[in-house]
Formats: structure tokens, C-alpha cells, sequence
């Protein structure tokens, strides 16, 4: 076949039009007119002789590797020898010795973080485990801002507490920790607050004033937001809402803005993970009311247009048993979505 495109070729008709008539991928033709020394792929290399020897190479890496070079780079060396008038290679042929030894890395011993563990906590109703954290808000001012304090009840998503102030301090944090658990009857050894590792949430006074309330407390692993995730979710709620002023000109100006926004949080937002209830449904035992309710509305809309409604009857979805901070892989369906 392929000698026929040959010699039709040789005839005077052109490559294309010949693999055309004889349905042959010109792509096909030109590899059977490659050499076969070309399309070898296992052909080995031969050595250049200009390639260093094997004692050569041995006698490099063991100057690379010495006391004296072995925390230096390979550019160090080279211009440390050649002020001391030797040359063994170049640069780049320093760094393919070291590469063939598997040394091109980090040589000097680094220091070892300790392994963390991963903190793994759930709730099962409101009240056993919060969540909180501060954010900055800005200002119109260079190197000023306002913190906003939040803690969240990561059951029902609902925010038990929240402060703005001119500073970041332990101080306030243990006054607001105080107040929320005083304001919802928190009972000692009922409920567990998880926290990053910010300044405030390390501090020892607040560890002796929840060791005092006897509520638990809990940290997220260091550089790990995932850790206290609810409380991130709920400033991203926070910060993407459309009337977030991007400066506040005043502390008095913050707590302006942010009373009606938790007003609306708590009360009146519908939230994904909660089965589209509110904060306040879940934290204040109005589910089971509200979602009787909805049901009715939906069998209503079944009886009046059953054809448009395939899976039959619609019901109201119920809300997890549980809620976990890094859930275990068995219970991963459990923890809702983070809105």
C-alpha cells in the first residue's frame, strides 16, 4: 500500500490526494518512509568524550560532600576553588553529580514541627460547642482597624456573641466568653469552645477563666483554617454581604452596620446547611414547628399539581443528627454545608 502512494506520487499526483484515494493517514506514510535508526527509543546515548571520568566524578562529589563545602551551594564552591587556583568542572556539571547522587535539595538539617492532632468535635444539639474568632475591619486610616470578636454555636450556626473594638485583646475576649455564657445559662461541663491559636485565644488568663466557667477548650492546628471553619464561613457571610462598607469611619460606625446584619443572621437568614431554616429555628427548638408547617405548604402544592412532582409527595428535609468539626470519614455525610 505504501508503494503505491510511492509510486502515484512518482506519477505526479500529490501525497495528500494519493493517502486520500488509498484511505492512508499521511501521518502513517511519512513514519514508514522514517529510517528505523530514528524511531529507536531505546537507543542508548554514547558517552561524550569530553564527559568527566568516573574517578573524576567520584573525586567532585567527594569535594562537594566534604566538611568544608557540605552547607555551601554549588556556585560557592566553584568560586572558593578557583580563588584557590583549582578547577575540577563547571557549575552545571557540579550540580549533575549531585543530581545522580539524589542531592539536589536541602542539605542542612531543618527543624522538625510536631505532628498536631487533628481535632475532631461534634454537637448534637445548641449549646455544646461553640466557635469563635476575631476579624479586622478597616478603616479610612493607614494601619488602623476595628476588631470584630464572634462566636458562633456550630449546631445551629446561630451567633451567641459578637463585640467590635479598637484593639485585639484577651481582656475583652474573656469578657464577651463571660457574658454569652451567662446570657444562654451555660452549665459547667456542657459545653466545649474551639478557637484558632490567635494571641487572645492562647492567652492564660483565658484558659483560667474557662477552666472557671468549666467549659472545654479546644484549638485548631497551627496554619489550618479548615480547623474552625464555621467561624470563617460566617465572616465570609459577613463580608460578602452588597451593603458591607469596605471602611468603617468609626468604632460607633461598625456597630451601626453590625447590629442589623446579626439581627439578620440570627433571625431571618435562611441558612444551606440548616435545611434552609434560620439560625434562631435551631437554636431556640422551633424546628419540628416550622418544618410541620412547610409540609403542609408542599402537600398543598402535590394535591394541586401532582404531575409536577415526579418523586411523589415532597417532604421537607430533616436536619443532621450530628455536626462535626472534621468529621471521621464515617460520619462525613453529617456535617452540612458551611454558608
Amino acid at each position: 500500500m505504501m508503494r503505491q502512494i510511492t509510486q502515484l506520487h512518482q506519477a505526479g499526483i500529490p501525497i495528500k490526494q494519493a493517502c486520500a484515494a488509498l484511505d492512508i493517514a499521511r501521518s502513517s506514510f511519512y513514519a514508514w518512509q522514517t529510517p528505523a535508526r530514528l524511531t529507536q527509543t531505546n537507543t542508548q546515548r554514547s558517552q561524550p568524550a569530553r564527559a568527566l571520568s568516573e574517578q573524576e566524578r567520584t573525586a567532585v562529589h567527594d569535594v562537594l560532600n566534604s566538611d568544608r563545602f557540605a552547607d555551601q551551594a554549588p556556585r560557592q564552591v566553584y568560586a572558593t576553588l578557583l580563588d584557590e587556583g583549582a578547577y575540577h568542572c563547571s557549575v552545571s556539571t557540579m550540580y549533575r553529580i549531585m543530581r545522580a547522587y539524589g542531592e539536589v535539595q536541602e542539605r542542612r538539617n531543618q527543624r522538625q514541627h510536631p505532628q498536631r492532632p487533628k481535632p475532631q468535635l461534634s454537637a448534637a444539639a445548641p449549646n455544646q460547642l461553640w466557635s469563635w474568632d476575631i476579624t479586622k475591619l478597616h478603616s479610612p486610616y493607614k494601619f488602623v482597624y476595628y476588631f470584630l470578636y464572634v462566636i458562633l454555636d456550630v449546631y445551629s450556626r446561630y451567633v451567641v456573641g459578637w463585640m467590635i473594638a479598637e484593639q485585639e485583646s484577651s481582656a475583652l475576649a474573656q469578657q464577651l466568653i463571660r457574658q454569652s455564657c451567662q446570657r444562654h445559662n451555660v452549665q459547667p461541663n456542657q459545653l466545649t469552645l474551639h478557637s484558632d491559636r490567635g494571641a487572645p485565644m492562647v492567652a492564660l488568663t483565658t484558659a483560667q477563666l474557662l477552666e472557671k466557667l468549666g467549659v472545654q477548650k479546644t484549638h485548631s492546628r497551627p496554619y489550618t483554617p479548615n480547623d474552625n471553619a464555621y467561624s470563617e464561613a460566617q465572616f465570609k457571610t459577613l463580608k460578602y454581604r452588597p451593603d458591607f462598607p469596605q471602611q468603617f469611619v468609626s468604632v460607633q460606625t461598625a456597630r451601626q452596620w453590625a447590629r442589623p446584619f446579626f439581627r439578620w443572621y440570627n433571625d431571618d437568614h435562611h441558612h444551606s446547611a440548616l435545611t434552609l431554616l434560620t439560625p434562631a429555628d435551631v437554636h431556640f427548638g422551633r424546628v419540628a414547628t416550622v418544618i410541620s408547617a412547610r409540609n403542609i405548604v408542599l402537600q398543598n402544592a402535590y394535591q394541586q399539581h401532582p404531575e409536577r412532582f415526579v418523586h411523589g409527595i415532597p417532604q421537607h428535609p430533616t436536619l443532621p443528627a450530628k455536626v462535626w468539626i472534621n468529621a471521621p470519614e464515617d460520619n462525613a455525610g453529617e456535617t452540612g454545608l458551611l454558608q
